[in-house]
């Protein structure tokens, strides 16, 4: 930021009154003025701690200052989600609530200390519960699907009559920069806030574009978030100098309480520039010329804001560069004061927020309804009846995503769940899995218990990140003072006959096994799914998990076992006191000789092969796991012991699989005893009969468990 501190304090030494007549109150626009103020010394104070060894983070928001104008014409019960460079606009809001010191928050966040009251000392974000700004870890558009989501549950969560921690006029505001603004991400979550109020249902977005121009070190073309978003039919459009904070609070005032009455979408840009370079170790000097950071100078809204100030009397040229001198030597001692502040000193003081578990509470709320009880089912109609008890039990809890509605699933799971629960609670979504997932993260805020499904596993993996980054990481960053509860379901695995190919036979789910406390549901029977399900709706409603509940297609409307017509894959619908927890596994049969190890079609395959060695005289024992995270560690290592002998069956690949967790467990578990694996090849799955030479088959579980017993 070489010159810019000198080029503003020249600057406003040589204004004058001019008798202008202020659009803003003068008190309020001093207040902003003081909020800007503080902000551009919270840069400089960064870059200082940064360099005595004290700080970590110097992404600033010098240039962006004027969105503080943005702030001013909301509510603190307006939720935000910030821009990285948004510290005008926390600054501001955290004038609007009494007893916060913005600057010290920020400060505590610079130090990692643990003291800092959104994240604890686990990131620099901005946030804080009683201001309603949701931190936000890594804004490059991955908040854009929250932040959509949250506009649209506010208002389904009032209709339905659920306790909403948000006014039913509440506004939603998130901001990002103009480089963003091209992430396939935001376009998605644009699009479906458009397509939502196409519809004429309540979307209040406001979204705020930063634009200075500069994505790092690459120039955003000449008019290009105008020409993107200023015609898009369904979104209000509305541009503002952001060096100037009077033209901002105007703007952004305006078009705050247009979208507060219409409760519909509406896109501000906010005009600004960047001083220094994008962060830390990146010198702008190497692309920008010193003439064109020089042009910047005079659009420092700092200067913007004391010309108002100045030129209409409110204060002196003399006054301004001594306030600035002073908010300076403020922040500059309450940064020094703050030095030395405690950060987080253990690995269980990180973690304790990032999945909280209270067994016992969620076993009182897992239970299920008595209708049905004992009646045979396939694991589609477990699964159908289950979240039919649990829409009855959670009037909050909604079932959405593609095709679920009015037909009921590609494989019918959700048949009949609209009808009878209406399209309030039951509804079809665009198909965009990073806005299903969105919206679940939105709903979730807003006091609902959203159980999204993603039709197929494959269609996950260009969403994830709205899992790994923003679901799973919001107790965290948040001190679990915000949380995401949250069941997605997803149809996965392989050995589907007759269909299929890659997109629809997909076995990876080592993304989701590396997203920290993520629970991973993996039920293989009727049985095990309605159980599990309900504990994981449970988890969700009392802790706040985040989980996933991964249900095989091939077993959908399996029947037969062993035999046709034999029913063995039938189950009798639980009854409400049956429980699993989460992290639990169950043994089939106690034979002694040989334990295989798996989950999901592997059980199928497994048992099968288990009848024809105990046929033979072999004593097989068969583990499923049930619960691909956290596993069953403990369940795992009894059984091994017990038995003597494992053989993991793996029909998710050999590379990244789940077995290479089952085998670390029971080595880290001190197990020395003989072990093999089987798994699917590391390839996609390809079509037709074909996909039997990539996926486990009985054959090979048979010929490497006979090869066990032989040792």
């Amino acid at each position: 930021m070489d010159g810019v501190e000198e080029a503003l304090l020249a600057g406003m030494a040589g204004l004058a009154p001019t008798g202008e007549v202020l659009t803003v109150d003068a008190d309020e626009l001093l207040a902003l003025f003081d909020c800007q103020l503080e902000s551009r010394h919270l840069d400089l104070t960064a870059r200082w701690l940064r360099a005595e060894g004290h700080g970590y983070y110097t992404i600033g928001s010098s240039g962006h200052e004027g969105n503080a104008g943005v702030a001013a014409v909301l509510r603190p019960t307006d939720p935000a989600l910030l821009h990285y460079r948004s510290g005008g606009f926390y600054l501001a809001r955290s004038r609007q609530v009494p007893g916060i010191d913005g600057v010290r928050d920020v400060l505590l966040g610079l130090l990692g200390a643990a003291d800092e009251p959104i994240a604890g000392g686990r990131h620099k974000v901005f946030g804080r519960h009683e201001l309603g700004v949701i931190p936000q870890t890594s804004t490059i558009a991955s908040h854009l699907p929250r932040a959509m989501g949250l506009a649209f549950s506010i208002g389904r969560a009032h209709r339905l009559g659920v306790p909403c921690p948000w006014p039913s006029d509440a506004v939603v505001v998130c901001s990002f920069g103009d480089a963003s603004a091209n992430h396939s991400t935001l376009t998605g979550a644009v699009n479906t806030a458009c397509h939502v109020a196409h519809q004429h249902l309540p979307m209040p977005l406001l979204l705020v574009c930063e634009d200075n121009g500069l994505g790092i070190s690459v120039r955003t073309p000449a008019n290009w978030i105008e020409a993107a978003y200023a015609g898009r039919p369904g979104l209000r459009y509305a541009a503002c100098d952001g060096a100037d904070v009077t033209d901002v609070v105007a703007v952004a005032g305006e078009l705050a309480d247009w979208v507060r009455r219409s409760r519909r979408p509406a896109f501000l840009h906010l005009r600004c520039a960047r001083f220094g370079g994008h962060a830390g170790t990146d010198v702008e000097s190497a692309y920008r010329s010193p003439d064109e950071r020089r042009a910047d100078w005079a659009r420092d809204p700092l200067l913007g804001t004391a010309r108002r100030l100045i030129g209409a009397g409110v204060m002196s040229a003399v006054a301004a560069v001594a306030r600035y001198h002073d908010v300076g030597a403020r922040v500059r001692s309450a940064a020094t004061a703050l030095v030395g502040a405690r950060g987080l000193s253990s690995i269980e003081e990180v973690t304790a927020p990032l999945s909280p578990r209270t067994p016992a509470r969620v076993a009182a709320v897992a239970g299920g309804s008595a209708d049905g009880v004992g009646e045979p089912v396939t694991f589609a109609q477990a699964v159908n009846r289950t979240l039919a008890d649990l829409l009855e039990q959670h009037p909050g809890m909604l079932v959405f995503g593609e095709d679920v509605g009015v037909k009921g699933g590609v494989y019918g799971v959700t048949r009949g769940l609209q009808k009878r629960f209406g399209s309030a609670r039951v509804f079809d979504t665009v198909l965009d899995e990073q806005s299903i997932l969105g919206l679940a993260l939105g709903a979730g805020l807003s006091g609902l218990l959203p159980v999204p499904e993603i039709q197929y596993l494959a269609y996950l993996h260009n969403a994830e990140d709205q899992l790994r980054g923003e679901a799973a990481s919001l107790s965290f960053f948040s001190n679990g003072q915000y949380r995401n509860p949250l069941v997605v379901r997803i149809a996965g695995y392989g050995y589907q006959r007759g269909f299929g190919g890659h997109f629809h036979n997909d076995d990876a789910v080592a993304v989701l096994r590396d997203i920290p406390g993520l629970v991973i549901a993996s039920p293989s029977r009727p049985a095990d799914a309605a159980v599990m399900l309900r504990t994981c709706v449970a988890a969700a409603a009392v802790d706040g998990t985040v989980s996933v509940f991964l249900e095989p297609i091939a077993r959908y409307h399996t029947t037969d076992l062993h035999e046709p017509g034999d029913g063995g894959w039938l189950d009798p619908y639980p009854a409400a006191a049956d429980q699993v927890p989460i992290g639990s596994g169950r043994v089939y049969g106690d034979g002694g000789d040989l334990l295989i190890v798996t989950w999901a079609n592997g059980l199928y395959l497994s048992l099968r092969v288990a009848r024809r060695l105990e046929a033979e005289g072999a004593g097989v024992r068969v583990l499923d796991l049930r619960w691909l995270a956290p596993l069953p560690e403990a369940d795992l290592v009894r059984e091994a012991e017990a038995v003597g002998r494992v053989l993991v069956v793996d029909e998710t690949r050999r590379s990244g699989g789940v077995g290479e967790g089952v085998v670390a467990a029971l080595v880290d578990h001190g197990w020395r005893g003989p072990l093999a694996r089987v798994c699917s090849v590391d390839t996609f799955v390809p079509l037709g009969e074909a996909a039997r030479l990539a996926l486990v088959s009985e054959d090979q579980i048979e010929r490497a468990a006979r090869a066990l017993l032989d040792r």
